[in-house]
């Protein structure tokens, strides 16, 4: 797959304990989008943070309960991304669900070419 310009960046913002099915929801998200034929996703599992309840979490190795933020990113064309939103949507009952245009300068396999 070939992407270059224009493009779409969805971020998924979760909690670590959420595992709807008793699978972890960033993995079942990042399955979805696999399955779905977008280009590539990443989860980034954060240190800190707070969402809409105002509780923070933390990796603070003085709290029990860390229930840490995940974002999961995905990048691909627009018509792509907005074809799996819905989906994700439904998918995700507490978090954030943003996604925003960018450019996009490469996008390449680590394989190196033969010489």
């Amino acid at each position: 797959m070939r992407i270059e310009g224009k493009a779409i960046r969805l971020r998924i913002y979760v909690g670590e304990d959420d595992h709807p099915d008793g699978t972890p929801l960033y993995n079942a998200i990042v399955l979805k989008l696999r399955e779905a034929g977008i280009a590539g996703a990443t989860v980034v599992r954060g240190i800190e943070g707070f969402g809409a309840s105002s509780r923070v979490h933390t990796a603070s190795i003085l709290r029990l309960s860390q229930d840490l933020p995940i974002i999961v990113e995905a990048i691909d064309k627009p018509d792509r991304i907005a074809a799996i939103l819905p989906a994700i949507e439904a998918m995700v009952s507490g978090g954030l669900i943003t996604t925003e245009e960018i450019e996009v300068v490469k996008y390449a396999t680590g394989a190196t070419a033969s010489q």
